[in-house]
C-alpha cells in the first residue's frame, strides 16, 4: 500500500471514529445536556484530542522558533503572559483560575506533558490562531513570524523555572476590574489619612 493510500485509510478511519464519537455526544446531550461544570466524558476527551490534533497544519508543527532564549526574552514573555493569558491559564500555567475552571474543555495545566510534548511550531500555531470549539482565542494575525508569540513559546517551555519573586511580579501585571482598581485607590486614600466613605464591597466575578 502506498503512503498516500495509507494516509487516506487513516483519515477514513479517523472520520468514522469522529462520526461515532459525534453520535455518542448527541446521545449524551439528549440524556444529560452539556454543562461546563461536569467533567468531560471519555468520548468528549477523544473528540477534543482529535480536534486539537487536526487544528494544527502538518507544516506548522515543524516550524522552528527563530527567537533565541535569553533572560530578557523570559522577562518580556512573563509580562505578556501575565497581561494577556493569566486570566484563564494562571500565572504559573496551571489553569487554576475561575475562568480556566469554568471553560470547556478546562484550561490545561501547561506544565504537564499534554502541552510540553507539543512542538514549538504547534504551540506557536495554537497561540496565534486559537482552536475552534474551545475557549482558546486567536491572539495574532495568523502569520508565522510574530515575535511576541514565539517569545510566549519560550515562556511555556520554562513554566517550571518560575520563581516566587517572578510570580509576584506577574501578579502585579494581571488585569484588574474597575471595582478592584477603585478599591485599591480607596485603600491608598485611607492610608494617606483621607476620609473614605464606606460602601458595600462589590461582588467580584
Amino acid at each position: 500500500m502506498s503512503r498516500l493510500s495509507r494516509r487516506q485509510a487513516a483519515l477514513t478511519i479517523l472520520a468514522v471514529a469522529l462520526m461515532a464519537a459525534g453520535a455518542g455526544l448527541l446521545w449524551i446531550s439528549w440524556a444529560n445536556g452539556f454543562s461546563a461544570r461536569t467533567p468531560p466524558t471519555a468520548v468528549e476527551r477523544v473528540v477534543m484530542q482529535a480536534i486539537h490534533w487536526l487544528s494544527v497544519p502538518r507544516a506548522a508543527r515543524a516550524a522552528v522558533n527563530p527567537v533565541a532564549f535569553s533572560a530578557d526574552v523570559f522577562a518580556q514573555s512573563r509580562a505578556h503572559f501575565a497581561d494577556h493569558c493569566a486570566s484563564c491559564h494562571a500565572n504559573d500555567g496551571s489553569g487554576h483560575t475561575e475562568l480556566g475552571r469554568g471553560l470547556f474543555p478546562r484550561a490545561p495545566d501547561m506544565r504537564l506533558a499534554q502541552t510540553q510534548n507539543k512542538t514549538d511550531g504547534e504551540l506557536y500555531w495554537i497561540i496565534e490562531n486559537g482552536i475552534r470549539l474551545t475557549g482558546m482565542p486567536a491572539w495574532g494575525a495568523g502569520g508565522g513570524n510574530d515575535t511576541d508569540t514565539w517569545k510566549l513559546v519560550h515562556f511555556l517551555r520554562h513554566l517550571k523555572d518560575l520563581t516566587p519573586e517572578q510570580l509576584k511580579e506577574m501578579a502585579a501585571l494581571n488585569p484588574r476590574s474597575p471595582a478592584e482598581i477603585e478599591e485599591e485607590k480607596a485603600d491608598e486614600r485611607f492610608l494617606a489619612g483621607e476620609d473614605v466613605e464606606s460602601s458595600p464591597a462589590p461582588h467580584r466575578h
